[in-house]
């Protein structure tokens, strides 16, 4: 199929016409901290002079080790000015997992959040390319980590850089836990990257695809000026894609980026801003987020029938921020609740429709690798579909994983999904990966992450999930060997494996199935603080089924369906059929 294709450029470009033509709009909110255009343009010039007197330019790349925060997106921007590639270190990793991530992209800069000064100066002694450290405050009055250098002080000591000739064609990367193993870097062309996005962000306000970069920024002032201008709330963490590609397709439209302040998911926080901010787009991971933000409008609106208040008390309610005690929510400025990454069940997506009354839900199969798979969109005033039901969209296709030849629809067999259309140049610097996601299939090239699935003639797409044994835990992968292998160096493991154990809230959680060295005995928390102490907690069993007797096939390959009976069968016998989801 065609697809149109927007302006060659880099997202910097893009965005320093934006800044040209609306400069007092707020672009970015944190919290009660605000941003506009102007302010986020100038304070990433700085960044992108100090980066180039390092000699940090063209294919360099820039790591970023931090919570959510204006920082972030001014670093990202800056990175584009000079023509650098950005790289995401999750926050949870340890030393050893940022050692990799940094490695692997050879990154020459990282900025980090003073609370991970430790982790970092442990993880800098294994990183010679490492030679710029930029340190942002944290509130904490953390001490300068030696050898690195504070952000405010970049942004005071050096002038805007002037903008320089840059291509679309220009990279970033994008790491991902993926399916295979450790942590690798899925690498997007910047024109690519705009077009795979543009479609979702032009195509609902009946705009076409602009060609150029002053074309985007006269459709951004247009929006503002009409009052259309677009305010996402992005719930999850800028760490991931996800998150970090919505805010981008946010920014292309001159929009505003809405971010939660706090260092761990606050629904009442989220709400809050919503309500204030009055935003119009929520991005969300799944039931993982959507349960309790629920659970705190139900919460709200408990209070408020238990203890009604007068309406003029209610007006000043909505002149300030409220605090837990919060008795209503006001969420109808919503047109569009997305979700990736995780299972949003027809629950959720009927109780968030309820209050947010205009809002269209858009749940989505996609992957760092490219897409969208498949989607299930829920306009307003219609019953949301069944979980987990999608429709294939038009660039998506089906394929059996052994011979590679196409799967027609309605045959009932399973096959893998793949998409085509603007997708990544592959892993970076692995061309056996990326010769095994990325295939050219009958002359046209599809990403294949690995899904399962059976479509229907209708278009209806089954999910069956990944034919790998990768875990998604509330949007974060888990990849069961990394944490096999720290599990067996736990004294009296003997052998263990892990799985996936569905779960209501995060999709899945993370079980080990273990025996023991014959003569020892341990208890299920010690094993969890081991696995913890080496790999990011969300990557930690939190729960552990010990067994008599491991079972492996002949060939010696762990058996994954036996260990995940055992933990299915053990932990329904343990809760019973009353018992809690799991919580974080």
């Amino acid at each position: 199929m065609s697809v149109t294709t927007g302006p060659a450029e880099n997202w910097a470009t893009l965005w320093e016409a934006i800044a040209a033509r609306q400069p007092e709009h707020v672009a970015v909110v944190v919290g009660d901290h605000r941003l506009t255009w102007r302010s986020l343009d100038d304070r990433a010039a700085r960044l992108a002079n100090a980066l180039d007197q390092r000699g940090i330019g063209a294919d360099a790349k820039v790591a970023q080790l931090m919570f959510n925060c204006p920082e972030y997106l001014e670093s990202s921007y800056a990175a584009f000015k000079v023509r650098a590639s950005t790289v995401n270190v999750n926050y949870r990793y340890r030393a050893a997992e940022i050692v990799h991530v940094a490695s692997d992209s050879g990154a020459r800069a990282l900025f980090f959040h003073g609370a991970f000064a430790d982790v970092v100066d442990e993880a800098r002694r294994s990183l010679p390319e490492l030679t710029m450290l930029v340190q942002v405050e944290d509130g904490d009055a953390a001490e300068l980590l030696d050898g690195a250098v504070r952000y405010e002080d970049l942004i005071a000591d050096n002038e805007p850089a002037k903008p320089v000739a840059r291509s679309g064609s220009d990279e970033l990367l994008l790491y991902t836990g993926g399916t295979t193993g450790s942590p690798k870097g899925v690498v997007w062309r910047h024109d690519d990257l705009f077009t795979a996005m543009a479609f979702a962000g032009y195509a609902p306000l009946g705009i076409p695809v602009p060609s150029s970069a002053s074309e985007v920024g006269e459709i951004a002032a247009r929006l503002n000026a009409a009052g259309s201008s677009p305010v996402n709330m992005t719930a999850p963490p800028l760490m991931h894609g996800t998150a970090l590609f919505l805010a981008m397709s946010t920014f292309v439209l001159g929009g505003t980026v809405v971010l939660l302040a706090g260092r761990r998911f606050d629904p009442a926080e989220l709400l809050r801003l919503i309500e204030r901010e009055h935003v119009t787009q929520l991005s969300i991971v799944g039931d993982a987020f959507a349960r309790p933000i629920v659970t705190e409008l139900q919460r709200a609106e408990s209070r408020a029938i238990d203890h009604p208040c007068n309406d003029h008390q209610q007006d000043q309610d909505h002149d300030h921020d409220h605090d837990h005690d919060h008795d209503h929510y006001d969420i109808t400025s919503l047109t569009r609740i997305m979700s990736t990454g995780a299972t949003l069940s027809s629950t959720y997506k009927r109780e968030l429709m309820k209050r947010a009354t205009r809002a269209t839900v858009v749940d989505m199969i996609g992957a760092s690798e490219g897409g969208p798979f498949a989607m299930a969109m829920t306009l307003p005033g219609t019953d949301p579909v069944a979980t987990a039901k999608f429709t294939a969209t038009p660039v998506t296709a089906l394929f059996d994983p052994d011979t590679w030849q196409p799967i027609e629809r309605g045959s009932g067999v399973e096959g893998v999904l793949a998409a085509t259309g603007p997708i990544p140049l592959g892993y970076y610097r692995d061309p056996t990966k990326t010769a095994a996601t990325f295939r050219t299939i009958g002359g046209i090239r599809y990403s294949i992450p690995g899904d399962h699935a059976v479509i229907d003639l209708d278009g209806t797409v089954h999910l069956l999930g990944r034919g790998s044994v990768c875990i998604n835990s509330g949007g974060e992968k888990v990849y069961p060997e990394e944490v096999e292998v720290v599990a067996r160096r736990f004294a009296g493991v003997e052998d263990c494996v892990v799985v996936g154990v569905a779960d209501d809230r995060f999709g899945e959680i993370v079980v080990l199935v273990a025996s023991l060295t014959p003569g020892t005995s341990t208890d299920e928390r010690s094993i969890i603080d081991h696995v913890s102490s080496q790999l990011a907690s969300y990557k930690a069993p939190r729960r552990v089924v010990i067994v008599d007797h491991f079972y492996r096939s002949p060939s010696g390959k762990a058996d994954y369906r036996w260990a995940r009976n055992v933990a299915e069968t053990t932990l329904a016998i343990e809760q019973g059929p009353e018992a809690p989801c799991s919580q974080h």
